[in-house]
């Protein structure tokens, strides 16, 4: 159980928030084998079964997902090479980096962090990055990092209910109350915003530097690049849909936070047509992998 940190209010906030960065648990060694592996192209399969068959909770949660309703497997799959032939290497890492994200999340936090909303949303919203990354609009960007960076975008939120969790319950109570983004009463209160904390946390977790870039610039310059834009704009339309929970409530005055796929939400959605499948897949999924 991770142990909220005894706060001086006269210390930086960059120095606490470092502080609580460090604090947090590193990914499980049979998730960093498969992140490790992954980053070569010309892996092979076996090496990576190798790896989860050596970690009983990966190989059953592994599992447990692609036999869930959300693939809707005529038989049932009963062996990781099998399941690694179905879903490609890339998948497989996804499900890993998923995993190892769930392990982390409190289950109870004093700030009154919805957790399971939290998980639906970083979900939804990696799932709709790599689907936009796919778009002709877009250009070169990887599916797999728009798939990565929506996954773990929000995760400084996650750090900061866990370590401050009186001063995150300050935030979620005044954003709730004065009708703010999250992320501006963070900077108020707290000193810093959760897409500076989650790129505090890629980085000590060792990510490249276009993630770490793409979870820090998500609010502030959503448009850097076209990985952030497809980032920034599916987090921005899955809180318009509400689906799952990140305590940031989409406005009516709202306006696309990138432009690459029109100026309007109304032209987006005739572009992006309907994301229904989307949204279900990932409340399918956060339900199974949790």
């Amino acid at each position: 159980m991770t142990t909220a940190i005894a706060i001086d209010h006269q210390a930086p906030a960059q120095q606490r928030l470092v502080r609580a960065v460090e604090k947090m648990p590193a990914f499980p060694k049979a998730v960093q084998q498969v992140l490790a592996l992954c980053r070569d192209i010309n892996c092979p399969p076996r090496d990576l079964v190798g790896v989860i068959e050596h970690d009983p909770v990966l190989t059953v949660k592994l599992l447990r997902v692609i036999n869930s309703a959300s693939y809707g497997l005529p038989n049932k799959v009963t062996s990781v090479n099998q399941a690694v032939l179905f879903l490609g290497i890339n998948t497989v890492k996804n499900l890993a980096l998923a995993f190892a994200m769930i392990g982390v999340l409190p289950t109870r936090n004093v700030a009154g962090f919805e957790v399971q909303g939290y998980l639906v949303h970083s979900v939804a919203t990696a799932a709709l990055a790599r689907h936009l990354a796919t778009r002709p609009q877009v250009g070169e960007v990887a599916a797999d990092d728009a798939y990565i960076a929506g996954l773990l975008h929000d995760f400084g939120k996650v750090v900061m209910a866990t370590h401050f969790p009186e001063e995150y319950r300050s935030v979620l109570e005044a954003a709730e109350a004065e009708g703010l983004p999250l992320h501006v009463v963070e900077r108020r209160i707290i000193g810093a915003d959760h897409a500076e904390v989650g790129a505090m946390l890629a980085r000590h977790w060792q990510f490249s530097a276009n993630l770490v870039s793409c979870i820090g610039n998500h609010h502030a310059s959503p448009d850097a690049d076209a990985l952030t834009a497809c980032v920034a704009l599916a987090n921005q339309l899955t809180r318009r849909a509400a689906v799952g929970n990140g305590r940031h409530k989409f406005r009516d005055d709202e306006l696309p936070v990138t432009l690459r796929f029109g100026s309007e939400f109304s032209s987006i959605d005739i572009a992006l047509g309907s994301l229904d499948s989307i949204w279900s897949s990932a409340r399918a999924y956060a339900e199974t992998a949790k």
